[in-house]
């Protein structure tokens, strides 16, 4: 399993959050859970791009940082089912205003994303285009 070469700051409540929350889908997996999506086939299709290994290492991460728990059932084929703690419980309003707030500003918040991202694409082409040898004009 991956560790972390750096110690974290946690200087403040904000570095404590990042900390916690740090992670491409954490915030869509604790939501999805407070929904009644509890199993990781479940959250799976809810979110379609997240690869099974990240899923796994995520929930793993949550479930450290006591804001889910895990269930595993003694069945055949296993069954594990994820559940919000009291603790990840008080995170889901916090959750709700940020999507409310990504809702309201959907538009102007699509329009600076693409943006970037074609700025991004945009220099990592003209780096690569600088890094290729101009052809000499062969002179007979």
């Amino acid at each position: 399993m991956y560790e972390k070469k750096t110690t974290p700051s946690l200087n403040c409540g904000l570095d404590l959050v990042g900390e916690v929350l740090y992670g491409k889908w954490k915030i869509r997996i604790l939501w999805f859970i407070h929904q009644g999506h509890l199993r990781p086939s479940e959250l799976q299709r809810k979110i379609p791009d997240v690869t099974r290994r990240v899923l796994n290492v995520q929930l793993k991460e949550l479930e450290d940082h006591e804001l889910v728990t895990k269930k595993i059932f003694p069945v055949l084929p296993p069954k594990v089912e994820y559940s919000l703690t009291e603790f990840g419980k008080t995170l889901i309003p916090l959750i709700s205003a940020i999507g409310l707030w990504g809702d309201e500003n959907q538009d102007r918040l699509r329009r600076v994303i693409l943006k970037h991202n074609q700025k991004s694409s945009n220099e990592t082409e003209n780096r690569y285009d600088e890094a290729l040898p101009v052809p000499q004009k062969l002179s007979h």
